[in-house]
This record gives C-alpha cells, structure tokens and sequence, in this order.
C-alpha cells in the first residue's frame, strides 16, 4: 500500500508541506501506525495537488468564460474598435499631409517655379504706381533682398489681416474720399461653391467676411480690387452660406481655378461683374506688391495663404474683366 502511494506525482507548495508535516505529528500522536499515517497523508497530497490543478485550470479559463457571457455585439466592438480608432489616426495624419504633398507634386499648381515670385518686381514698383503706395524711405529702398521667405510666427492669429505679412504693409492712399462710396459687396465662385460672400471694403476681421484691402480698386474700376480670404485644410472647406464659420475656409481651394475657364463674378452697387481667371502665383509673405494698381486694364486680385492649411506663403489669382451689366 505504501509503495502504491509513494507513486503517486506529488507537486506540493512549501505551505501544503508544512500543514501535511503538522496532520502527520497529530496522526502519529493519535496512535496511528507510521504506514496508516503515510497512507493519509499521500491521499491527502493528492486532492490537494489535484485541488490545485482544477484551480488553476480554472483561473486560465476565467477570461475565455468572461468573454463568452459577454454579448456577441460586445465582443465584436472590443475587437473593431481598436481598428477603428487606428484607422481613424491614420486618416487624420494623412489628411494633414496628403494635401500639403499633393500641393506640391500636381502639374495645375504654380510650384514648379524655380522661385517663387512677385507679380511686379521689386523695383518696378514705385515705377508702375506712384500714386498708390506711399513713397518709401531711403532706407527702404535700399535694403537687402532677403534671401529666403520670412514665414510669420503660428502663433499669430491669421483670421487678422493685419498678421498676414512678414514685413511691413504699405500704406495704400485711398483715391476717393475716405473709404469711397461702397462699403461692401458680393462675391460667387460656382465652380468652388463660394456663393454670395461678402466682401468688406477696409476692415482686419476675415473670420467675419473676405476683405478687399483699402485703397485698392473698387470692382469695374482699372486698377484691381485685391480680395483677402482664409483657408484651412482642404476636408474642413464649407463655404455653405449655412455654416456660420464658413469665411475661416472660404478660399482653400482658389488655387485650383483654371486659367481661361472659370469665372468669378462680384456685384456692386447694382452693377454685375464678371472676370475670367487669367493666372495664378505665389509671393513670399512678405511680399506686398500684390496690392499695387496697374491701370491699363480692369482685374481682379484673390489672395488667400498656401499650401493650404499652413501659412508658408500666400497664392494670388488674377482675373480679367470680361463684362459689366446692370446699373
């Protein structure tokens, strides 16, 4: 019997040994022989051993019976979700950083210019408008081509037309009395969904409507009114008249019109205008010469920052007018 038991695979805990050592002295002490005695305790050992076993078998398949009682619509999400949410990341990083590289690799987009450019030259300036931006001072004149873009701090609120420019923005001498007779007016793009926007004669707040800077051309006139306008990335582009907070993408994507099809038509003071797009360029952030007035023709000038989404630059489309109704 007792070369039986002492077959029996014993896996025992230090505590298990020391309670059995302590059943064997109170079952020697009780007058049991020492084979009875071995015979208990191996009987003993092996429901504790197979106790043990049966709890740990049962504690390995707790969470596999957790998680069969849980609803089969509760285990799916507890595995899709984790997807969804990565899924969701990804897509979020590269909605920021697909249309910046788009920006640069598409064949309609004015990148592929070796610089980037002015619509006039520097110092052709104060040749071709006098009488628009106020004389420069002697050290202005003179001073050092900057070598590289000045891009303005991302700290900076550009809802503010006031914070668009690197440098410092002329002072425009307006032509008429004050700020003339018009003080606002409309502005619709159909092939950008830009419809009925207002556009503000004067004025810094572009979260509130586009703004043509004073001192510029007022529509019809010779000369070019110069439209302001923000942009964000081109997903978050409503410029729905229903969305209260439209004019904060109201121009994303005004780089995309094509030059000699799409139209931009602007109506003051009862008199209908229409331009046709004529180009497109971009400037540096501090370059101000997009607001200086060649009067030998009768344009148009949008203005919003690019690539959109950032404030790197600043993408200007002109555009002629074409015909003049109403009034």
């Amino acid at each position: 019997m007792s070369q039986k038991n002492n077959q029996v695979p014993l896996e025992l805990t230090a505590q298990t040994q020391a309670e059995l050592i302590v059943l064997a002295r109170k079952a020697l002490l009780s007058g049991l022989t020492y084979d009875e005695v071995q015979d208990k305790i191996a009987r003993f050992a092996t429901r504790l051993t197979v106790s043990e076993r049966i709890e740990e078998k049962t504690v390995k398949q707790r969470p596999k019976q957790i998680k069969r009682r849980l609803p089969r619509a509760m285990r799916m999400g507890a595995m899709i979700i984790p997807l969804a949410l990565l899924i969701v990341g990804v897509y979020l990083v590269g909605s920021a950083v697909v249309p910046i590289l788009g920006y640069y690799v598409t064949d309609e987009n004015p990148t592929f210019q070796k610089e980037l450019i002015a619509p006039i030259p520097r110092y052709q300036v104060m040749d071709v408008t006098p009488l628009v931006i106020m004389p420069a001072t002697p050290e202005a004149s003179i001073a050092e081509e900057p070598s590289a873009p000045e891009v303005v701090s991302d700290d900076l609120d550009f809802t503010n037309l006031a914070n668009w420019f690197g440098g410092s923005v002329p002072e425009l001498i307006p032509k008429g009395p004050e700020a003339g007779p018009i003080k606002t007016y409309r502005l619709d793009i159909p092939s950008i969904k830009v419809e009925n926007a207002e556009v503000a004669v004067s004025g810094t707040d572009l979260s509130k409507h586009l703004i043509a800077y004073p001192g510029t051309a007022l529509p019809g006139e010779f000369g070019a009114p110069v439209i302001f306008g923000h942009s964000v990335l081109r997903q978050f582009y409503n410029p729905s008249e229903k969305n209260p907070r439209r004019y904060n993408s109201i121009f994303s994507t005004i780089m995309t019109l094509k030059e000699g099809v799409d139209k931009i038509y602007i109506e003051a003071d009862g008199v209908k205008y229409t331009y046709l797009v004529q180009k497109k360029a971009e400037v540096k952030p501090e370059d101000v010469y997009i607001l200086t007035q060649q009067y030998d023709a009768k344009r148009l000038k949008l203005v919003t920052c690019v690539p959109e989404g950032t404030y790197l630059r600043r993408g200007v489309v002109t555009a002629q007018l074409v015909e003049e109704s109403g009034g």
